[in-house]
């Protein structure tokens, strides 16, 4: 039985994707509206939602589900 060695070679993105793709999808940080500091970080697709985000999530700290807006 033969072996066969197969060599991978990683292939890298064609240049200037990379800024397209974070340009177009920021990394933003959502804080509690409640108060208590506590953050979630998440991806918002700017022509989908070229606002601020507000999202409903669970806040460990108020032990309850609110209301967290992007900060910038």
């Amino acid at each position: 039985m033969k072996t066969i060695a197969i060599w991978l070679r990683a292939v890298q993105p064609p240049k200037g994707t990379e800024m397209a793709r974070s340009a177009l999808r920021p990394v933003v940080k959502l804080r509690s509206a409640a108060g208590t500091g506590y953050t979630y970080v998440t991806r918002k697709n700017r022509r989908n939602d070229p606002g601020r985000l507000v999202l409903r999530k669970y806040d460990p700290v108020l032990g309850r589900h609110t209301d967290f807006r992007e900060e910038r």
